[in-house]
């Protein structure tokens, strides 16, 4: 696979169809479609074919299920890699799983650690237990779930890598939470991070207002939409001016030393 110094990133905030995952994947086709040939990731919310839902059994699908051949499809098709989190059935559990589809339809996969006890989460949906780091063109990607956002140990940038990201259903009354956490974690880790959210109205009548983002190292803010509406959104991370940064200031170097258990 080519490496690449920097990485052009599409972020689709969009409003999903409850348990619709025919729908869902047409209005995202439509979006993907219409991206640049220049984009090298895509980014989907979290459960992006069914909204948020405790409804596991009803729209769980399998590995070998209809979305993720679409996404193999799609990411050979378009010759970027996409990712974003599905309801999966594996073994007779349910998980909230993150899918790194790869243009040549390889995928890697994370399921959520920290499932959301508030909404009941923990009572349907198995958790993960490993993190993982994805090697794309030369770039190394940690992908993590909403509620992970909360857990800073959990994306402690203990291994180097060069991209924090978060798929996400966060509702509008913490979203204050999800931009001062999403911020934070940019900053301790010296790392570009991005957060993707949905907009519009679930089922539960539980209201999203997106603020899908990406902070530079830094902490400062690269592109935001917090207006509510849908937005495919577009950034270009620089590598070398990562690097640059983190030579110059050297934070990491301090960091505290711990076992994860």
């Amino acid at each position: 696979m080519n490496t690449t110094n920097t990485l052009q990133v599409a972020m689709i905030q969009l409003d999903l169809v409850w348990e619709n995952p025919t729908a869902n994947r047409k209005q995202l086709e439509e979006k993907i479609n219409n991206l640049s040939n220049e984009i090298d990731l895509v980014v989907l919310p979290e459960m992006f074919t069914t909204g948020f839902t405790m409804n596991a059994s009803t729209v769980a699908e399998t590995m070998e299920g209809e979305t993720v051949q679409w996404l193999q499809n799609l990411a050979q098709k378009k010759s970027t890699a996409i990712t974003g989190s599905i309801v999966l059935r594996e073994n007779d559990h349910f998980y909230n799983r993150l899918l790194f589809v790869y243009p040549s339809g390889k995928i890697d996969s994370y399921d959520k650690k920290h499932t959301f006890t508030l909404a009941g989460e923990h009572e349907v949906f198995s958790s993960g237990t490993e993190r993982i780091i994805v090697e794309y063109k030369g770039w190394k990607i940690c992908p993590l779930i909403c509620y992970d956002l909360r857990f800073p140990v959990w994306a402690r940038n203990t291994e180097n890598y060069d991209l924090l990201l978060y798929v996400a259903s966060w509702p509008k009354p913490r979203i204050e939470a999800w931009d001062a956490l999403l911020k934070a974690r940019a900053i301790e880790n010296m790392i570009y991070t991005i957060g993707v959210n949905r907009v519009g109205f679930d089922a539960n009548k539980h209201e999203y207002t997106g603020n899908t983002v990406c902070y530079d190292t830094l902490g400062n803010c690269l592109v935001k939409n917090n207006q509510g509406t849908e937005e495919v959104l577009i950034v270009e991370l620089d590598k070398d001016e990562q690097i640059k940064i983190r030579n110059r200031f050297q934070f990491l170097d301090d960091r505290d030393e711990f076992i994860l258990q």
